[in-house]
């Protein structure tokens, strides 16, 4: 078979990305092997959605990361206005109307010492990928996946970059043929690995309420917002195991998939096997409200 179609296509452009005050080509960027983010996983980041070449909530995301910054005791390197000046020109250097902002901040380079290091300047490492749009079908046809005790620290409220507990359960989740491990803590449901959850039950909206257990989503908080503005009975409550596992219809937010349903747990059907009516109906208004982003944007 001839592959001269592709010898025919237009070169890739590298992405650009940000890092310590410079634009560079991803493959020229380089980080010290004792910068403590390498060491000690000792750093935070933030991922921030892009719709019409505009940071979504962006002021959301920043007020996480300063939350976050504090948290870990690193200064913030930059005010909002540098940041917001920051991630314009990394948009602007990169393809895609949607795009998503991956920011990683730590601690600096310095001798390996469990001890903050004192006068270090911070590592600020920004890059930009495509946001693919999750295309309606798949959306209709949901995710599997699986419970899993909660294993993590007691600061999950802290965006930091020490994820390997993360990574084992979605790893984990994975061995199962499913997307996401739904994390139990104590008996109560506090998370996905990668997302936050929302259930239905007897058409009122659950969803567990901000705690040190939990990361607080900035998509989370707009599903909320949206749900009151749409007279949807919405709650920030706990729930438990048992409540999830006959929950009539289950969903996952995160900023890059936005809301997508779990239409299988522990290899139990979820309703009908695929997207719920409430849950359609959260997906559309939450679409509805980044259409009109574009129309005020324009």
């Amino acid at each position: 078979m001839s592959n001269s179609g592709l010898n025919k296509s237009s070169p890739v452009t590298e992405q650009i990305v940000y890092l310590n005050g410079e634009w560079l080509p991803l493959s020229e960027a380089k980080v010290s092997v004792l910068d403590r983010g390498f060491v000690f996983g000792d750093g935070v980041y933030e991922v921030i959605p892009v719709y019409h070449r505009q940071p979504f909530r962006l002021q959301q995301h920043l007020q996480r990361l300063q939350n976050s910054l504090a948290a870990v005791r690193i200064d913030t390197p930059h005010n909002d206005q540098q940041w917001q000046l920051i991630f314009n020109t990394l948009i602007a250097k990169n393809s895609g109307d949607d795009q998503s902002l991956y920011l990683q901040i730590t601690r600096g380079v310095a001798r390996r010492d469990h001890f903050f290091p004192k006068d270090v300047t911070p590592t600020v490492f920004a890059m930009s990928n495509p946001l693919v749009q999750v295309e309606r079908q798949v959306f209709t046809n949901g995710v599997a996946a699986i419970t899993l005790d909660d294993i993590r620290w007691q600061y999950c409220n802290i965006k930091a970059i020490t994820l390997l507990p993360n990574v084992l359960m979605r790893q984990q989740a994975a061995d199962h043929q499913a997307y996401e491990a739904v994390l139990i803590r104590n008996g109560h449901v506090t998370e996905g690995a990668a997302s936050n959850i929302f259930i239905v039950t007897h058409g009122v909206i659950k969803t567990p309420p901000k705690s040190n257990y939990l990361l607080p989503g900035i998509t989370r908080d707009l599903v909320v917002e949206l749900a009151h503005a749409s007279q949807l009975r919405c709650e920030e409550t706990n729930f438990t195991e048992a409540e999830l596992l006959n929950a009539d219809e289950i969903w996952l937010t995160s900023s890059t998939r936005e809301i997508f349903p779990v239409v299988r747990l522990n290899d139990k059907t979820i309703g009908t096997g695929h997207a719920g009516p409430v849950t359609t109906r959260m997906f559309d208004i939450y679409q509805e409200f980044k259409a009109s982003l574009k129309t005020t944007a324009g």
